[in-house]
């Protein structure tokens, strides 16, 4: 009978050692879980403010200065063109804002000479190194612009640093946006007009900040779309579908070269539009790609 009894303690004893250990194991994995949980609810927060606390902020700037001074940013106010950087265009062999009555030709955008300069505060990235297709740096100064006026600036990244936010991509790599304003030319595929350009984008950065101000995240169609496409040009490209974000978290960003797809084959930039379901090289210590938007303004 002793023996009997103690045979079933034991029994009993390595049975609840098992049921300690499943359940040891299921909290190891629910902590695990909520690990990874937490880290993509912390970069959507993180998304969340560079769309409200940022870039909405930084479009409010571009409204009030237009308020204020009867202009977009960098334009002549006494003989406005419309155009970014207005202020250092050139009609008739003249300054822009020196142009007198009875010009030869139209004052349209297309008459004027050394349009399409960006306005920033620095040249931030190189040009290349987030995509196709950068402008050239303007001479004016972003922040001189705004503070001129009596615009209060987004905090970005401190003072003097305002059109800069700083964030982290899937892989933990810190990168940065940079803020600008120019102008398109009519038929550019980003947006004709004055656009906000926006540099440093991870891909999924991108689609969210494209779902946040469109709807949808198509970067070919609506206020939000990425820098560098090529043009439609056939009539039945009006109504066609519309284009996924180039490239994705397993491509890894060529920083140091002059452009995506030339210099590291495991970088894809503006130019190849299946990069959003390309199989990049899917390394967790790899700066993630990056890319340009153009955010058309109002005014």
């Amino acid at each position: 009978m002793t023996r009997f009894n103690t045979s079933r303690r034991a029994r009993a004893h390595r049975g609840f050692m098992l049921v300690e250990l499943a359940l040891v194991l299921a909290v190891i994995g629910l902590i695990i879980g909520a690990v990874s949980i937490g880290k993509d609810v912390q970069r959507n927060a993180e998304y969340t403010k560079i769309a409200n606390k940022f870039l909405d902020q930084w479009k409010m700037a571009y409204d009030q200065y237009y308020q204020r001074t009867g202009t977009v940013l960098g334009d002549c106010q006494q003989a406005p063109t419309y155009m970014v950087n207005g202020a250092h265009t050139n009609i008739g062999f003249r300054n822009a804002c020196e142009r007198r009555g009875g010009q030869p030709v139209a004052g349209i955008p297309e008459n004027f000479m050394g349009t399409g300069y960006k306005i920033c505060e620095g040249q931030g990235y190189r040009p290349g190194q987030t995509g196709y297709g950068d402008a050239r740096l303007s001479r004016q100064s972003l922040r001189d612009l705004m503070v001129r006026h009596g615009v209060r600036l987004p905090p970005g990244r401190g003072e003097g640093h305002e059109d800069r936010y700083a964030y982290q991509d899937s892989n933990g790599n810190t990168s940065e946006v940079q803020v600008c304003f120019q102008w398109n030319p009519a038929g550019t595929a980003s947006g004709a007009g004055n656009v906000m350009v926006i540099r440093g984008l991870t891909p999924d950065l991108a689609r969210y900040l494209d779902q946040v101000i469109d709807g949808k995240p198509d970067s070919r169609e609506g206020r939000f779309r990425i820098q560098g496409r090529a043009p439609h040009t056939q009539a039945n490209d009006a109504n066609a579908p519309g284009t996924a974000w180039e490239a994705n978290n397993t491509i890894a960003s060529n920083i140091y070269g002059n452009h995506h797809s030339s210099n590291d084959t495991t970088a894809i930039g503006a130019n190849n539009p299946s990069g959003a379901t390309a199989r990049g090289r899917q390394y967790d210590e790899d700066r993630v790609t990056l890319l340009t938007a153009h955010w058309v303004m109002e005014q």
